[in-house]
């Protein structure tokens, strides 16, 4: 199995509501990760008192994170819009050589940072906010 490269996971948000997906301008570092809670079943009849978990069951969530250069894009001008409009568009994902997950996210975070010799950063954190799905590549 050949090594991807970090730059080809992408987020990508859906600019016009119309499934236009752009790549969020600047990012350098991102992060998807996936969650599940538990649902405990164990009782006075789990065998040899091993704890059980209920499958299927519990709420499943997923979180971006990224950060990078700000570039003021269109990108950016969107998720500035959709965070103080509360909005769940769809954004995608790319993971590479593996496949895209799509779905409603929230904009949980934004943030924005710059020294005096140095260049504008953000930082943005999304929540899922609904059905994702998961297309191989």
């Amino acid at each position: 199995m050949a090594v991807q490269s970090g730059k080809d996971l992408l987020v990508k948000l859906d600019l016009n509501g119309g499934g236009q997906f752009e790549t969020m301008a600047g990012l350098r570092a991102t992060r998807i990760s996936f969650n599940a809670e538990t649902v405990d079943v164990t009782s006075l009849e789990s065998q040899g008192g091993w704890r059980e978990l209920l499958a299927g069951a519990g709420v499943k969530s997923a979180s971006i994170s990224g950060s990078g250069v700000f570039r003021d894009a269109a990108t950016d001008e969107k998720a500035r819009a959709i965070f103080f409009s509360g909005q769940a568009p769809r954004f995608q994902v790319v993971i590479p050589g593996f496949g895209v997950v799509e779905g409603p996210f929230l904009i949980s975070s934004i943030e924005y940072a710059g020294s005096h010799n140095g260049e504008a950063t953000y930082e943005i954190t999304l929540a899922s906010a609904g059905l994702l799905s998961f297309t191989a590549l």
